[in-house]
């Protein structure tokens, strides 16, 4: 075989390799355990906020620079810096407030499936404590 044909084989080979670590990095992590990024609603409503947190940053600077008098390429850059700043700020509230949710969610979860507490209905309670009696 020629020194080129060697070369593009390794090539394909170590594309291959890239690829498969990308994709088994990605899934490893979501199946760790809780997260935001997995969970069905949070990562659509994070990418929500962090739209609009971007768009109202920008406006509202654009608008405040625009009625204090400011020159149109100030106004512009202010805008781009309070919408970049109003996008991080709202991803860092909308990920807490998921991070939050989403274990309120598991604990829920966790106290459905274990059933009522006995000692917690007066109702119950009676007939539980003289089964455990006998």
């Amino acid at each position: 075989m020629s020194k080129k044909a060697d070369k593009s084989g390794e090539q394909a080979d170590g594309k291959k390799d890239k690829k498969a670590k990308k994709k088994g990095k990605g899934s490893g992590d979501a199946a760790g355990g809780p997260s935001v990024a997995a969970h069905p609603r949070a990562s659509y409503q994070v990418r929500r906020a962090k739209g609009w947190g971007g768009i109202a940053g920008f406006a509202i600077a654009a608008y405040l620079s625009y009625k204090a008098g400011v020159p149109t390429f100030d106004l512009g850059l202010r805008a781009l810096i309070a919408g970049i700043v109003g996008y991080m700020l709202a991803w860092a509230c909308a990920v807490t407030v998921w991070r939050h949710l989403v274990m309120a969610e598991l604990r829920a979860a966790v106290e459905h499936a274990a059933g009522p507490d006995p000692d917690l209905i007066p109702a119950r309670a009676e007939p539980a404590r003289a089964a455990s009696a006998e």
